[in-house]
Order: structure tokens, then sequence, then C-alpha cells
């Protein structure tokens, strides 16, 4: 690959976009962001008169649009998409469109513009719920909703797309955390981190289950090295990305500390959802290097300070934090 390339990010206004997009820039690239813009351009406000950045304001099922986006690009990071399973379920139908319907004809137009490389993100979810400690690639994908199914089947349409010309690399990454100026309150460990700020309380529902995380920050840091990588390191790779696999309860229990002395009062209570996710990143590690450098704590740690700096107002009924009530406001279709 060039070391300055232009890359679309599809998505590049969401939660992990508007922190990649500045990175991207920051390493010499040209990026072209392909978002809807729900949350508004503000969120790139920082970068936004970057005459290395283009926004194209639009929707990835628009054909004729992403002909005329995707020429001169020479990757592509897929990050749009209806991100979990509530915001999935308020419209299954939209839902299928944009996360599964649209994919082919996206990897399709993307090669067939000169494209040569192809970053999906997907997620840990593909592999439903497994009773390994150690949730490797090697292991069976059963994803348990239609957002995870999208995701896997999208898994296999890339898949068949992998060539000499034209490089796809596929991450399956944990739960993203931490701050973003696109900001989601709907994320676990963003949740407890905003309750017990806002509320001086944390509701902990059950508390044994695992959840996988990765700092927000790590996430688009890996996304700017597979841009960079040499082909022959990422062509055809499918990997986990991950940090750390946590308790639900020990988060609590580290937000709780986290913002000691103030007093932040942890009430468990009983669930009967018991799913427990856990995801092994060491092949990721022996394969290019990749460890994560920011920890959970790290990621609270960044939400405190955003929230003692004003820069999370109104953060329990602000609809911009959270992706399925702004979907509902907008009515999205």
């Amino acid at each position: 690959m060039t070391s300055k390339q232009t890359v679309l990010v599809t998505g590049g206004g969401g939660y992990v976009g508007s922190v990649l997009v500045p990175k991207l820039l920051d390493a010499g690239h040209a990026v072209r962001v392909l978002d809807l813009f729900i949350y508004g351009r503000e969120v790139l406000h920082d970068v936004i008169d970057n005459p290395r950045l283009e926004l194209v304001a639009g929707d990835i099922r628009d054909q004729p649009l992403l002909r005329k986006c995707l020429p001169g690009c020479e990757t592509v990071i897929h990050l749009a998409c209806i991100s979990n399973d509530p915001s999935f379920e308020l419209n299954p139908e939209l839902g299928k469109s944009i996360n599964f319907d649209a994919f082919r004809p996206l990897v399709e137009i993307a090669r067939d513009s000169g494209v040569s490389r192809f970053i999906y993100a997907s997620s840990s979810s593909v592999y439903g719920v497994k009773s390994e400690p150690d949730v490797t690639e090697t292991l069976k994908l059963e994803p348990l909703t239609d957002y995870s199914k999208f995701k896997a089947m999208c898994e296999d349409v890339l898949q068949e797309y992998q060539s000499p010309d034209f490089t796809t690399v596929t991450l399956r990454p944990a739960t993203v955390c931490g701050y973003s100026p696109r900001l989601r309150l709907d994320l676990t460990v963003n949740i407890l981190t905003n309750h017990a700020v806002t509320n001086r309380r944390i509701r902990v529902f059950g508390g044994s289950q695992y959840r996988p995380n990765l700092h927000i920050e790590d996430m688009t840091d890996l996304y700017v090295d597979l841009v960079q990588r040499p082909r022959g390191e990422v062509a055809g790779k499918i990997w986990n990305a991950g940090y750390d696999n946590m308790q639900v309860q020990a988060i609590a229990d580290l937000i709780q500390t986290s913002l000691s002395p103030e007093s932040i009062e942890v009430v468990a209570e009983p669930t009967d959802d018991l799913r427990s996710y856990r995801v092994n990143s060491e092949l990721i590690r022996k394969e290019i290097g990749f460890t994560a450098q920011h920890s959970i704590r790290d990621a609270v740690d960044d939400l405190v300070a955003a929230f003692r700096a004003d820069r999370i107002p109104n953060s329990m009924t602000d609809e911009r934090y959270f992706n399925i009530r702004r979907m509902q406001s907008l009515q999205l279709g």
C-alpha cells in the first residue's frame, strides 16, 4: 500500500468514526466520510476545516452515490450499520437493508472502483454464547440475534472477494468503551459510568456475566494500523480484537473505585439474562503484534474527566447519546 492514501470511512460520523477520522488525517491520509450524519457534523468539529477531509452526506444503500464517491479511494473502512441488537430490533427490515442487503453491492462497487483494501467491522457477538473460557477464531459462529447473524453473513460475503488485487480484512471487536465526540451511553462501561457520575448509583443486573471490552483509542489505532500494513500481513484475515474480559460486577466496582472518595452506591439486582461473553485476542497479537494499550480503567477515567469538564451535558436525557432513541426520534427508514 502507498504510505498516504485516500480512505473512505462509512459511518465516519459515528461513535468510532469520529475518533478514527482525525487519526487518519493525522497519519497523512485523505479521508472521505460517507454518513447520514444523524448525530450532526459537529462530531468532526476539530477537523472539519482540514483540506484532506471530505464529507459526503448519504446512505450506503444508494448505489449511484457509491459509484461517485468510491473512485479514487485506496481503502474502505466499513463502520456504518444499525448498531446493537435493540437498535436493530426497532426496525428489522431497515436493519437488514443496511447491515446485509447493502453489503455485497458496496464491496463489489468498491472493488470495481479500484479500491484495493476493504476493512470490515464485524462483531464478537457472532460467536453467540460459548462455554469455552477462551473464544478464539477457530470456534463455530453461533449468532443468537439477527444483528449478529447478518454480521456473520457479511463476513462470508467479504471472504468471497479476497484476491491478489483486493485485500479483505475482518475484525470482530469487543464492546468498545470510552469517550468520543459522538458519545454513546448505551454500552456497558459507558452506561455504568454515566449512572455513577450522574446518579451516584449503579444498578448491576446479575453481575457474574463477562463482557469483552476494548478502549476506543485502541480500536481506532488498530484501524489506522490496518490501513498501512503490507498486504501480505492482512490479506483475508479475520481477527478478534479486545482487551479484557471483565465481569459486570467488576466493572461496577472499578468505576466505584475510580470515583473515590465520592460516594457511589452499587446495587446488585437479580436478572434472567445471564448471557456471558469472552473473546480471546491472542491471534492478532501473534500475527501483527496488536495489543491494547488502554485499560478499562482508562476508559472510565476519560469519561469521568469529560463529565467533569461539562462535555457530556444532559447525559440521561439527550437522545444523541442513545442510538435507539435517536432512531425513534428521526423515524429512520
